[in-house]
């Protein structure tokens, strides 16, 4: 493989698990809140 697609490569997979300890980071901060598990949403 070339030196380009090399870096290219690189930058593609910093990004995919950057995002990934972003969202889990994110998540970590500010949980979502547990839904009702009775599954009613008329009123």
């Amino acid at each position: 493989m070339s030196a380009g697609a090399i870096a290219m490569m690189l930058i593609a997979i910093a990004i995919v698990w950057g995002g990934l300890i972003a969202a889990v980071l994110q998540l970590r901060r500010h949980p979502q809140p547990p839904e009702d598990s009775t599954g009613d949403t008329a009123g």
